[in-house]
């Protein structure tokens, strides 16, 4: 498959540049001149169901980066929505630009028209750069849209089951490692605490944990010390990573947390977070296995606001959905076991669960026959 972009004529799979890409089953391309939209949707799959994932509004420096980075959240839904148990695969949209600058109502709309030509093959939400207000929009033109207002028939903000998922794989992390699912007495980290982190805060408190956190954002650290002046404020991530006797990290900011740099520094027995992609890259988990380092999956725990939006097509209720996240727990030592069963780290392990569920619906045609 090829594309272009600024002129320049790319060769999609197998080839160099997206080494680690080739089982998408559709990359679209949109622009929109009028509203200045251009947008990058990418389907890893649609074995289980229609592709489900959210919409990326970021300025990326390149139109390639743009795609690479599509290709690479849409493979890790599919991962995802698998290990979830829903009945979705997985895609993902990224819109190129400053939010803050370009973001619009016209390019929203422009966006849900690109979204709804595809006929129910992918099913957007929110994610960094968008909001439940722009789904609101993005709906007027598609109907193939969750993550709404309450106002709109949706479910409102995701980051309240996401945390509660984040904190069931903590428990699970701690349940293999220590025996008990208690955090009372445990150091935790939290780098991020804006939507998902602060929430993620809230439970670890509760549960009695001693709790560190870090954020680019002074507002947002000032608003969880004004609710928690119990928690314990560092410079920075790198501070944080490095703070003695730190039992639990949580990247709950952006990608990459687990790197070269960081691996090594790392003082905490656990990491579990509610970040995407926190590996930087394949051989991470290794290094964080050969330091005796134990990694909840972040596609794993992550999960319980995609559960949300999922459930929202169907008519939401948390309960039901705060019930489907509580299951994030058994998921969690389910992979820790099969990780420790075949002697791979957890998050190969995790990859080949949810590759077998993909599989085996690929079989059964399952796929987009709920359409």
């Amino acid at each position: 498959m090829t594309y272009v972009t600024d002129g320049v004529l790319h060769t999609l799979f197998g080839s160099d540049q997206y080494p680690d890409q080739g089982g998408h089953e559709q990359v679209v391309l949109c622009q929109d001149r009028a509203s200045g939209l251009k947008a990058v949707i990418a389907l890893h799959s649609t074995a289980l169901g229609p592709a489900l994932g959210g919409t990326r509004f970021f300025p990326y420096a390149t139109a390639d980066e743009a795609v690479a980075d599509a290709l690479n959240l849409s493979r890790g839904m599919s991962y995802k929505n698998a290990l979830a148990g829903l009945d979705h695969g997985g895609g993902k949209a990224v819109i190129i630009g400053d939010p803050e600058k370009i973001k619009s109502e016209e390019l929203l709309l422009a966006y849900g028209r690109f979204v709804a030509s595809l006929g129910g093959r992918y099913v957007t939400a929110c994610d960094v750069g968008t909001y439940v207000a722009d789904m609101d929009v993005v709906a007027r033109e598609c109907r193939w849209t969750t993550g709404r207002s309450p106002e709109h028939g949706g479910a409102g903000d995701s980051s309240v089951l996401t945390a509660f998922g984040v904190y069931q794989g903590m428990r699970a992390s701690a349940e293999h490692l220590w025996g008990s699912t208690a955090l009372r007495g445990r150091t935790v980290g939290v780098a991020g605490v804006g939507k998902v982190g602060r929430h993620l805060v809230d439970h670890l408190l509760e549960d009695g944990a001693q709790v560190v956190i870090t954020d680019v954002r002074a507002e947002s650290v000032r608003r969880v010390t004004a609710a928690h002046p119990e928690v314990t404020v560092v410079s920075d991530t790198d501070e944080l990573i490095r703070t003695p006797g730190l039992d639990v990290y949580a990247p709950c900011a952006l990608g990459g947390a687990l790197n070269d740099a960081t691996v090594p520094v790392l003082t905490a027995t656990v990491v579990c977070g509610a970040a995407n992609n926190q590996l930087a890259h394949p051989g991470v988990e290794k290094d964080l296995a050969d330091r005796g380092i134990l990694y909840a999956p972040d596609y794993v725990v992550n999960a319980g606001g995609v559960i949300q939006v999922a459930d929202e097509l169907h008519g939401f209720d948390f309960e039901r959905c705060k019930a489907k996240a509580a299951k994030i727990f058994d998921t969690t030592l389910s992979i820790f076991a099969r990780a420790q069963e075949d002697g791979i780290p957890p998050a190969a392990a995790a990859d080949r669960i949810a590759e077998r569920r993909i599989a085996d619906a690929a079989g059964s045609g399952k796929g987009l026959h709920q359409l």
